[in-house]
């Protein structure tokens, strides 16, 4: 199996207490390494009610990126802090993927998709998705200049993915997988409100459907529902009624395919599950917390060596 790498924030809780971070997963021996928590940096100045941590997660030649809520983390294989780079239009940062020389960033609290140039290092191109509720369209903006977006934060982004047929958007309140293939935008599939993590997979899509608390691929062919993991109340932390910012057990968020057959799934309490969609079922759980405001954010597959330490 493929090592991984995933990202976890804490949602709710108070200033000074735990707030996620970095885990490396090595899938055949067990070994779970945590070379980053996200405490050691300024992270998020939001307030109770909103996530503490790390969203996003690349991995591109010999750089690590990692996106918080406002800003784009670079580091070297050895979690050595490289650069940091910011951008008035990133605000709620959700996930990032790397495509043909650049990094492309949802920004939630603009509705857009931001462009980040690997060779110049620097932003460079912008998105937004505008809706009048039945019709998407798409707006490019210039992310370095003054006219850009408002901060509304109508459909909440929270997925990118770009492959040779286009860049695919998602959001909790798009109700679809849009896909964006240079001019326009258009619907690629409907997907259930409250998703995550949506993407073109094999003949169909794949993606976390949140509210459901399962990880499901749909296909013309196929149909598969497969639930998060769950714990018993009285192993988790803070899973109670008096948890802070909406905390909750088997919300699912973070994907990556490891192989034709093979993806990774996150869920709170911090876990990342493999599940094999030829055999129906997840195959192996790897729990790295109990606290139940712990939630991975981001999973992806680990394309270095195994760190020997």
């Amino acid at each position: 199996m493929a090592n991984l790498i995933a990202t976890s924030a804490v949602r709710g809780g108070n200033p000074g207490e735990p707030r996620g971070g970095v885990y490396l997963i090595n899938l055949d021996s067990g070994q779970v390494l945590k070379p980053l928590d996200s405490g050691t940096f300024d992270v998020d100045r939001e307030g109770q009610d909103r996530e503490r941590g790390l969203r996003g997660v690349a991995c591109d030649q010999d750089r690590i990126y990692i996106a918080t809520s406002e800003e784009l983390l670079v580091f070297d294989q050895a979690f050595n802090a490289v650069a940091s780079f910011r951008n008035a239009y990133l605000e709620n940062c959700q996930e990032i993927c790397v495509f043909e020389r650049h990094l492309f960033l949802t920004s939630a609290g603009y509705d857009a998709i931001l462009g980040f140039n690997l060779e110049t290092e620097s932003f460079d191109w912008a998105l937004r998705i505008v809706t009048d509720g039945r019709v998407f369209g798409a707006r490019r903006f210039d992310p370095n200049g003054d006219e850009g977006p408002l901060l509304i934060d109508k459909l909440q982004l929270n997925n990118v993915h770009c492959e040779k047929g286009g860049m695919y958007v998602s959001g909790k309140r798009t109700g679809a997988l849009l896909r964006f293939g240079g001019e326009r935008v258009g619907i690629a599939t409907t997907l259930p409100q409250g998703v995550h993590n949506a993407r073109p997979y094999r003949d169909g899509v794949l993606f976390n459907d949140t509210e459901a608390g399962a990880m499901r691929f749909e296909s013309p062919t196929s149909r598969q529902v497969l639930p998060v993991p769950r714990f018993p109340a009285h192993k988790m932390t803070h899973a109670g009624p008096d948890a802070l910012g909406g905390a909750r057990p088997g919300f699912g968020r973070g994907l990556c395919v490891i192989s034709d057959n093979e993806v990774a799934a996150g869920s709170a309490p911090a876990t990342v599950s493999i599940y094999d969609l030829d055999a129906g079922k997840a195959v192996k759980v790897v729990n790295l917390s109990l606290d139940a405001r712990n939630a991975i954010h981001s999973v992806e597959v680990w394309p270095y060596a195994w760190p020997d330490r």
